[in-house]
């Protein structure tokens, strides 16, 4: 048996609802009633898989997204800083339309080259890259094999899946879609990291799919 790594986005927020930037403490919101379902759903069709651990972002979303499978399972999070979403510094809660409006060059800039580009007051690419290649340590020294769950972020998420498949994390945009509580599976075996899935939300009904969701 290998090691099996389950990344779960959390479920809807509204500012997922809206397109909005949100990333790191100062700005954490719950999720929406609807991103509760599908928290809830996502732990009805995973929960007979045997979890051997669970690595959850320290957000509040992430959290509340990973507990109805934990608490049905009573499997205790292990809250990583290494899987919350990018720091948007004075982006911080603002719409794209807006940065673009009162930062456009460096708003250009980062949408040209996200590795090295950040935010005011925010995150690069790479640094997301860094701290969360650690927690992919962790959990690679820690377990041998067997599955592990990550509740992460869009951003995070995909550059973590560049990463592990050798991809520029600057081009994290544009080869990954991962709308909320998409599940991506990444097999670690001896010959280098097998992808199952990419941003499958079939665990959601048709309502919860069709909801608008950046």
């Amino acid at each position: 048996m290998s090691l099996k790594l389950y990344f779960l986005r959390h479920g809807q927020t509204a500012y997922s609802k809206t397109g909005g930037y949100c990333g790191t403490i100062e700005n954490d919101p719950g999720l929406t009633p609807e991103g509760i379902k599908m928290a809830i759903a996502f732990a009805d069709l995973y929960q007979d898989i045997l979890w051997d651990a669970v690595y959850v972002s320290p957000l509040r979303r992430a959290r509340q997204t990973a507990e109805p499978l934990c608490s049905r399972l009573n499997i205790k999070m292990q809250i990583r800083e290494g899987l919350k979403e990018i720091a948007y510094g004075k982006w911080e809660g603002m719409h794209p339309n807006d940065v673009d409006l009162e930062f456009h060059d460096l708003y250009v800039r980062w949408l040209t080259d996200p590795a090295w580009t950040s935010p005011p007051g925010g995150e690069r690419g790479i640094d997301i890259a860094r701290r969360s290649s650690d927690v992919i340590a962790e959990i690679e020294q820690t377990h041998a094999k067997g599955n592990i769950l990550l509740v992460s972020h869009k951003a995070t998420i995909r550059i973590i899946l560049c990463s592990l498949m050798g991809i520029d994390v600057g081009r994290y945009r544009d080869r990954f879609v991962m709308p909320v509580a998409a599940v991506s599976v990444v097999e670690l075996c001896e010959r280098g990291p097998l992808f199952h899935t990419i941003a499958n939300r079939s665990h959601l009904d048709e309502y919860l799919r069709s909801l608008p969701c950046t």
